[in-house]
Formats: structure tokens, C-alpha cells, sequence
């Protein structure tokens, strides 16, 4: 029987172009990993799309007009649905004082714009784990 691979739902935040997060969801699948995308902004239909896909990880790209607020109401619903066990990751676009709020409200890290795929993949070899598995 073979080892389920970690899965990873991709989503965004703010407004601006796809094909990055496309091409960031390719880097990823190529490398192991089973990704579930999701076009939808809403922090509400990101929670229900990890909680249907048993998702281990929710990596936001933050665009333009990302707000903390959007972060704020997608950990809010993580632990009232009690999926404490899906970390959260983001990257792109935010000041540095809005992503110190992100990382009190729960965001286990911050990738800045300029951060290349491989980087981003050796992170989450190191510290992705699915969730049947010891966390961070």
C-alpha cells in the first residue's frame, strides 16, 4: 500500500493574475506533493474546500488588496470547524507589520515576493506533514 502524499490547497487573497499561483501549483505537483486548488477568495469557501479535501497545509498567495482581516476569518473558521491541524503559509505581497498580526493570528511563515519555487519546496519537504503525522 502506498503512503498517501501530503496534500496542499492552494488559494489566494487579494486581486491579480493566476498563472503564478498555476505555475506554483505545477512546481509543487511535480515535486510530490498532491495540490488542490481553489479560485475562490473567500475565507470561507477556502475552510470548506480543505475540510472536504482533507487538506494537510493551506498556502495563501497574497495579492494586492489582501487584507489581515482575510487571515483573521479564515483561522477563526480553521478552529471553529477544529482543523487545528491544518498549518497555514503564505507569501507575495504584505508590509512587515501586517504580517507580524499574521503570524499571531496563527501563520506558521511568511515567504516574501521574490521567493523562488525551490525555496519554497525544500520548506515544505522539511516541514509539511500530513496530518495523520507529527505536526511542526
Amino acid at each position: 500500500m502506498s503512503e498517501r502524499k501530503v496534500r496542499i490547497l492552494m488559494a489566494k487573497f487579494g486581486e491579480g493574475h493566476q498563472e503564478a499561483l498555476m505555475r506554483l501549483a505545477g512546481a509543487f505537483s511535480e515535486a510530490g506533493f498532491e495540490v488542490i486548488y481553489t479560485e475562490s477568495e473567500d475565507p470561507r469557501a477556502i475552510v470548506n474546500a480543505a475540510l472536504q479535501e482533507s487538506v494537510d497545509h493551506i498556502g495563501v498567495t497574497t495579492l494586492p488588496g489582501a487584507s489581515v482581516e482575510d487571515f483573521r476569518t479564515l483561522f477563526a473558521l480553521l478552529k471553529e470547524n477544529g482543523a487545528h491541524s491544518v498549518a497555514v503559509t503564505a507569501g507575495g505581497y504584505f508590509d512587515e507589520a501586517a504580517v507580524d498580526q499574521l503570524k499571531q493570528l496563527g501563520l506558521v511563515t511568511f515567504f516574501p515576493k521574490g521567493t523562488t519555487y525551490e525555496e519554497l519546496i525544500d520548506w515544505a519537504r522539511r516541514n509539511i506533514r500530513r496530518a495523520d503525522q507529527e505536526a511542526f
